[in-house]
């Protein structure tokens, strides 16, 4: 397809993180009080080494299904992991292509030292390439 846009062209650079330790609850505020559907758990405060994510998805099916207590449970317990990453220089057909392969929505953009610098999801790639998506079924399908 040929485009020259790169994940860290488009990709959000304010990273909404939660530490290691802390509730489910929190996590929960946190996604309201940003209006966001994830967070991304990170070992400590300092939060470059990002080690999982939480979607309101998991909430529901790891959480509220279960009947776990959101006071008592922790962020790494919910965490889905191992955490998928992408590099900023992956052009955006191939970020696409990565999330639908592994049926997710969002992938954590990091840096050679595997450092957390962003965030590119479905919507941002939709925003900017409105068919990327068609466009790499259709040149899969050609394969």
């Amino acid at each position: 397809m040929g485009s020259d846009l790169k994940v860290g062209d488009i990709m959000t650079k304010k990273v909404i993180i939660i530490p290691y330790g802390k509730d489910m609850q929190e996590a929960a505020k946190m996604m309201k009080r940003h209006e966001i559907g994830s967070v991304i758990i990170v070992e400590d405060e300092k939060g470059r080494k990002a080690r999982g994510i939480i979607t309101e998805r998991d909430i529901i099916h790891k959480v509220i299904s279960k009947k776990k207590n959101p006071y008592d449970t922790t962020v790494e317990e919910v965490m889905s992991k191992p955490l998928r990453v992408i590099k900023a220089e992956t052009t955006i057909e191939e970020a696409a292509q990565a999330m639908r392969d592994n049926r997710i929505k969002r992938l954590p953009v990091v840096n050679n030292e595997n450092e957390l610098v962003g965030l590119i999801s479905e919507g941002d790639i939709m925003k900017i390439f409105p068919l990327v998506i068609d466009l790499i079924e259709e040149k899969a399908a050609v394969r």
